[in-house]
């Protein structure tokens, strides 16, 4: 196979995979995808074995920080603190749409921040969907809420968003650093959204919803899962303070938070762990090892090539155009 052969099939597994990734024909799922593209990277020669396995090696703090994340949701799910949370929204909204907006908005950006945008969307919509139907509230818009937050908050800190690990890699800017690029465009972005959003949904806000009851009062172990989430926290800004890769202290850090809910309950942590969304890593995995086949094809050195000759001619409309493609 010629070069040129070599490099148009390689982007061609690459795209239809990223395309059943996005899309899912056949409501077949993401992993499935990824991990086919890459395993018929492998298979057909297009990419050698070893470099395969050193695409995979590469992600190994994006699967720590990621696993760590998703049991610490699953247990805090399985504790009930999100339904807590949002029963305790509709209590403070006091009947009030639009303020019960606000409060689901503002929570999601809380579990963004410091629990990651997977959080909200995955662990946390549920709760707010099951609690605005209980209240007799349009749930659409607070779903929409919960959707957009996951996003729009996903850069105040790395722990944010698992892909800002991904596009960082082992060197991702210090904290007081991060603080300093993205608090701005962060507070806008946040603003800007709850803006529109507001807005859109103006008409089924203007409404009242019911007044909820107290939640129920939180178990032991639940206090125990609420204090462990703030201690993650709080792992995870020293260890980015200190510019230390963020996926071992998160998944140590969540894991210890893990095994005394367990020890407590007097519960085994297997039913927890079968609920946890593993699939997720070989998703990761197998995309890590799709972009180390596009690389090998050369189009990082033509899309920098690309960017460096935007750059000559103007740098602000470079960065702009380039941010607006990816």
């Amino acid at each position: 196979m010629t070069t040129a052969a070599h490099a148009a099939a390689t982007r061609v597994v690459a795209g239809l995979a990223t395309f059943g990734v996005i899309l899912r024909p056949w409501k077949v799922p993401e992993a499935v995808w990824a991990v086919a593209g890459a395993f018929a990277l492998v298979a057909c020669g297009l990419l050698p074995i070893s470099d395969g396995l050193r695409a995979i090696a590469k992600g190994t703090d994006v699967y720590l920080f990621l696993g760590g994340m998703m049991l610490l949701s699953e247990v805090a799910r399985g504790e009930g603190l999100f339904d807590i949370l949002a029963s305790l929204a509709v209590r403070v909204a006091s009947g009030s749409a639009s303020r019960l907006f606000l409060l689901v908005y503002a929570l999601g950006a809380v579990v963004t921040i410091f629990m990651s945008n997977d959080a909200t969307a995955v662990v946390l919509t549920p709760a707010v969907y099951a609690v605005a139907k209980k209240a007799g509230a349009r749930p659409l818009p607070y779903l929409f809420a919960c959707a957009l937050i996951a996003n729009a908050a996903s850069f105040v800190l790395p722990i944010s968003n698992p892909a800002n690990l991904v596009v960082f890699g082992s060197h991702p800017p210090p904290l007081l650093d991060w603080l300093r690029q993205f608090t701005l465009a962060s507070v806008v972005s946040i603003a800007a959204t709850f803006i529109v959003l507001r807005w859109y949904f103006r008409k089924p806000l203007s409404g009242r919803v019911k007044t909820g009851s107290m939640p129920a009062p939180m178990s032991r172990t639940g206090g125990i899962a609420a204090w462990g989430i703030v201690g993650v926290a709080v792992v995870l800004l020293i260890a980015s303070s200190l510019d230390m890769q963020l996926g071992l202290p998160t998944s140590i850090a969540s894991a210890l938070v893990a095994a005394t809910v367990f020890l407590f309950k007097k519960q085994s942590p297997w039913s927890t762990l079968g609920h946890v969304s593993w699939s997720v890593l070989l998703l990761v995995a197998g995309l890590f090892v799709l972009v180390a086949g596009l690389e090998s094809t050369g189009v990082v050195t033509e899309l920098a090539g690309a960017l460096r000759q935007a750059t000559s001619s103007s740098e602000r409309w470079a960065a702009g155009g380039a941010g607006a493609v990816i």
